[in-house]
């Protein structure tokens, strides 16, 4: 596959595939642009209209051939000799057709594999782009159906509908042009009754475009629900809301098959009007024909020639309007892809970037330091504040906790520092220097992030732990796992280290798999440690474990944790409390528990909304649910309980 090429910027990828600024084409088209350009652009128009011209020339050149066999055919005692010639031609006529066809069959095949192929690297690459703060306020069960169903349906427009387009481009203007030469009459007749197939066509296919756009929009929605209840489907047993939510995708599944047979009583529906107008114009072109062949106008020819091209000029029309509606799902996903491409990347103001050799080692014993100034933050496409003016230091080799309610912006400051998000005010500095002036990706290489939930991939244990440095030793991986406390039941895995796991960790624990994470993290020797409240979700054995492994992994390195227990606050040099959009110093000790910790039981501003400013509504039931079970395994959560709102996770 050749990554397309932007003619403003020259670079390749997924930019190239958005829609111009200040393109005049109209919104709605930019779907066909975008589909076009993606299979091919040029070359694969050529090679349509190629293959259209030559359809024409055959369709004439077979018509031409039968009408002097069956003139010949009734004549006694005619020499076979005679017929072979228009028989020859006609046979070579319908193999040169079925060739040609083919061939643009073969041709468009490809061109749908390759725009297939194009828009998914232009999805996922501007996925990446727009970065984790946006796929966190997004359903991505939505995207993964445009990925899969959505793209899959490409097939209909680009191997169906666009060759006959080609075809229907070139047939009825050649078989037109040939009737004007035989008999102006039936000229007259085709070109007054020709029009009136793609009107009806277009009326019809109105109807079929908003019905097709409902059906998408609910396919899409019953993706992305289900998606989500899959995922949350243990939290949802364990409250007993599991069979509501199948009432809920039940009711969204039979909405989505009531809107497919709508559109397919207007696809029935369009196919039998097209049929109707083309019978009824070839009878207009036949009945006379007839006549004045009885009365001697005609020879036996020139009928048969006018009989056999007319129903050629209709015919392409109506395959046409059968091929439109199996693409119009299609041309529905097309467009999705293209108001997705058409999402802008949020960019920081230019600046100077610093060498990689000038990013920051925050070793402990250097008297640099990670100061947030004045620093605030509003997520994309959001006008609330999570952060507002916030100021803060941490030493180098410092060990500083996280606390505060839900959704008080601690994940927020990681993203920050994970370079998820950028300050829309103030700055951060490492050592001194603006972290938006260092080489990100050599600044990324000195972090070790631990997250809250851990993605295992479908791959063998160690090759989950050597994530953390490609390339690492069996020797390394095994005592990277044995730090973490997860050697022993990885040991007890039928296959040891290169057990495969399922998706998502599928096979072990959920304290199983934040040790395999941690371990994938002790093999980073990275100064800068990011834990994002891993013990989420642990029992107390397995938290217990999991601490015991951390204690290990903090050492000599610059520490920064959320916590929402306790048991986290052990070692921790300093504890900041993050509420209301504010970050300040507190005092509070493992022993104290977090009850020090107000919870907050609505925004600051008293209207009492339950969610954060920084996490989609629609999702708050979802992270709620999820914070009641990790109040009940622990028995501790009290502060939990008390905030209603989600947390953000980078």
């Amino acid at each position: 596959m050749r990554p397309l090429t932007d003619r403003r910027t020259g670079e390749r990828g997924a930019a190239s595939l958005g829609p111009r600024s200040g393109c005049p084409v109209r919104a709605e088209n930019s779907g066909r642009r975008l589909v076009a350009e993606a299979a091919g652009g040029h070359c694969f128009a050529a090679g349509l209209g190629v293959g259209g011209l030559l359809q024409a020339l055959l369709v004439l050149a077979q018509a031409e051939a039968l009408a002097a066999a069956l003139c010949l055919a009734p004549v006694e005692r005619l020499a076979m000799g005679a017929l072979f010639a228009p028989l020859a031609v006609l046979a070579g006529a319908v193999a040169a057709r079925a060739a040609v066809t083919w061939a643009m069959a073969r041709l468009a095949a490809r061109a749908a594999a390759r725009a297939k192929a194009t828009l998914r690297t232009a999805l996922l690459e501007h996925s990446q782009r727009l970065g984790p703060a946006w796929l966190g306020q997004e359903r991505r069960g939505e995207l993964t159906t445009l990925l899969g169903r959505g793209l899959d349906a490409l097939d209909g427009y680009v191997s169906g509908y666009l060759p006959q387009a080609a075809v229907t481009a070139c047939v009825p203007l050649a078989v037109l042009a040939r009737l004007c030469l035989l008999d102006g009459e039936s000229a007259l007749i085709v070109a007054l009754t020709l029009p009136l197939i793609p009107v009806f066509g277009i009326l019809v296919g109105l109807s079929t475009k908003d019905a097709t756009e409902r059906q998408w929009a609910l396919l899409r929605r019953l993706g992305g629900h289900f998606l989500d209840v899959v995922q949350g489907m243990p939290t949802l047993r364990a409250f007993g809301r599991a069979r509501a939510q199948a009432e809920t995708v039940r009711g969204i599944a039979d909405a989505h098959r009531d809107a497919t047979m709508r559109t397919l009583r207007i696809a029935f529906l369009s196919a039998l009007v097209l049929e109707l107008v083309a019978s009824l114009s070839v009878a207009l072109v036949a009945v006379p024909v007839g006549l004045r062949l009885l009365d001697g106008g005609m020879t036996l020819r020139e009928a048969l020639l006018l009989l056999l091209l007319a129903p050629d000029a209709y015919f392409p029309f109506r395959v046409l309007g059968s091929q439109f509606h199996a693409s119009a799902e299609g041309l529905a996903a097309a467009q999705q892809v293209s108001d997705f491409l058409a999402r802008p990347i949020p960019t920081p103001p230019p600046r100077r970037v610093l060498p990689a050799r000038t990013v920051p080692l925050l070793r402990p014993g250097s008297s640099g330091g990670i100061e947030f100034d004045a620093v605030e933050v509003r997520y994309p496409g959001s006008e609330d504040t999570v952060l507002r003016d916030v100021s803060f230091r941490v030493r180098a080799g410092e060990r500083v906790a996280l606390v505060g309610p839900s959704g008080g912006g601690k994940s927020t400051v990681l993203a920050l520092l994970l370079g998820f998000l950028r300050p829309d005010q103030g700055r951060i500095l490492v050592d001194g220097r603006d972290l938006a002036e260092l080489d990100l990706a050599v600044w990324r290489r000195n972090l070790t992030w631990v997250p809250q939930r851990p993605h295992l991939f479908a791959t063998s244990v160690a090759d989950n732990i050597r994530l953390g440095l490609p390339g690492a030793t069996p020797e390394q991986v095994r005592r990277a796992a044995a730090t973490a406390g997860a050697e022993e039941f990885i040991d007890a895995l039928p296959h040891g280290f290169d057990t495969v796991l399922g998706e998502r960790g599928h096979g072990v624990s959920a304290g199983q798999r934040q040790r395999i994470a941690l371990a994938r993290a002790c093999l980073r020797s990275s100064p800068v440690l990011l834990l994002d409240e891993p013990t989420a979700g642990l029992d107390h054995l397995s938290e217990a474990a999991f601490l015991s492994a951390t204690g290990q992994l903090m050492a000599d390195r610059t520490v920064i944790v959320v916590a929402h227990r306790p048991a986290l606050l052990d070692g921790v040099d300093r504890v900041l409390r993050v509420a209301h959009r504010q970050v300040t110093e507190t005092t509070l000790r493992a022993s104290d528990g977090l009850s020090g910790v107000a919870p907050s039981t609505g925004p600051p501003d008293g209207s009492g909304v339950g969610h954060a400013p920084d996490r989609p509504p629609g999702l708050a039931a979802q992270d709620r649910t999820r914070q009641v079970c990790r109040a009940t395994s622990s028995n501790r959560g009290a502060a939990e309980l008390a905030d209603p709102a989600p947390e953000v996770t980078a």
